[in-house]
Formats: structure tokens, C-alpha cells, sequence
């Protein structure tokens, strides 16, 4: 099992940079660091996958991570579109894929009460920042819903993915208020963003992998007459 982790020290490695980067103040280093980090993580899920066979769960995580990476670059890749809405569509695509992924792939139990926290979480944000939101209140709204769907069916699966969903909600709702309110946003906001992004998403990927070797043990194990 641990040479499933090498694949992810690149990943790791250019997170901290990027972080670092933005806590820092070197834009130099933190934008192009920034669009290497999804094509890394694809990069330590297809590692991770060696030796287990590619399946749909693993093609549905890279999907979501190269949506992801869309949403990280939608200022590069599209910049003659406006910003937030394609960040907002790019994301919310890679949401639906995760929760797909979560809820008919990976899923190990049913949804635990706890996590009606999500709801209350939604309405708080909403009512929070609906005064600063205008044009886009529809479609915030919306991400905000596939969000916390996200986060929800995160819930059900192993703990790694549960805690990639926290982390992932965290860094996308510290990321509202620093669109939407500035002024009530400290500096050092902008690498935290990134800090919990960047462990969201690697968590999420990680217990992924986790789930289909576990889920693969056990088929072989069923198998195997006692």
C-alpha cells in the first residue's frame, strides 16, 4: 500500500510551494504553481491505480480533478469569458462528478445525521452573502447546492473522503467571502483557501484509491473458498 503514496509527493511538494508562494506575495511563483497542481494529482491517481486495473471510479476522479483544474485556470484557459461564472460552472461539474463518484461508487454507509450540518451551513452563506452577490445569486446559489451535495455524499465513504469533502467546503466558502467580501477578508485568507483546497482534493483522491483496492481485497477474498 505505501507505493500508492509516492505518487502523490509531487503533488504534495507543489502544493506547499504554492501555499508558501501565496503566503509570501510571490505571484511569480504562486500562478504557474497553481496550474500544475490537478495534473498531478491526475498524475499520483493513475500511479495509484498501477497494478489494480483502471476502473470507471478512477476515470470519474480524473474527470472531476481535470473539471477541477478548468475551474483553477478559467482566468487562463477562457479569459476573454468572465471569471467567477466559468470558475462556478467548471467546479460545479467537477461537484456533480464527485458526487456521482461518491453516491453509486464508493459509498460505504448511509448518510449519517450529521451531516445535516451541510444544510444549515448552506443557509447561513446564502443569507450571509446574498446582500453582495447580485447577478450571480442564481447561479451561487446552485454551486452552493452541488457543494454541499458534494460534501454530504462525501459522508458516506471512507473517512478519507469524508474529511476531503470538509476541507473542500472550507476552502470554497472561505473563497465566497473573499469574492464577494473583500474588505472583510485578512490577506492571509488567500493561502488558506488554497491550503484546504489543496488538501480537499488530495484527501478526496486518496481515499478514492483506497476504497477501490479495499473493495477489490475483498472481491478476491470472497472468492477464495474458506
Amino acid at each position: 500500500m505505501h507505493r500508492l503514496w509516492i505518487g502523490f509527493v509531487p503533488y504534495i511538494a507543489a502544493s506547499a510551494v504554492h501555499v508558501w508562494a501565496l503566503a509570501v506575495g510571490a505571484d511569480a511563483v504562486a500562478a504557474p504553481t497553481k496550474l500544475t497542481l490537478m495534473p498531478l494529482l491526475a498524475l499520483a491517481v493513475v500511479w495509484g491505480a498501477r497494478g489494480a486495473g483502471w476502473r470507471r471510479d478512477h476515470a470519474l476522479l480524473v474527470v472531476a480533478i481535470g473539471l477541477s483544474w478548468l475551474g483553477d485556470g478559467a482566468g487562463t484557459f477562457v479569459p476573454w469569458l468572465p471569471t467567477v461564472p466559468m470558475m462556478l460552472l467548471f467546479f460545479g461539474l467537477a461537484h456533480l462528478c464527485y458526487i456521482w463518484l461518491f453516491w453509486r461508487r464508493v459509498a460505504l454507509r448511509r448518510v449519517p445525521l450529521w451531516a445535516a450540518v451541510y444544510a444549515v451551513w448552506w443557509v447561513v452563506l446564502l443569507a450571509v452573502l446574498w446582500p453582495h452577490l447580485g447577478g450571480l445569486t442564481v447561479a451561487v446559489a446552485a454551486y452552493g447546492l452541488v457543494l454541499g451535495g458534494t460534501a454530504v455524499a462525501a459522508s458516506r465513504c471512507h473517512p478519507l473522503i469524508v474529511w476531503g469533502g470538509v476541507f473542500f467546503l472550507a476552502s470554497d466558502s472561505i473563497l465566497a467571502f473573499r469574492l464577494f467580501l473583500p474588505d472583510a477578508m485578512p490577506d492571509w485568507t488567500s493561502p488558506l483557501v488554497m491550503l484546504t483546497y489543496c488538501l480537499g482534493q488530495g484527501l478526496i483522491a486518496a481515499g478514492v484509491l483506497v476504497s477501490v483496492r479495499a473493495r477489490q481485497v475483498a472481491a478476491v477474498r470472497a472468492e477464495v473458498p474458506a
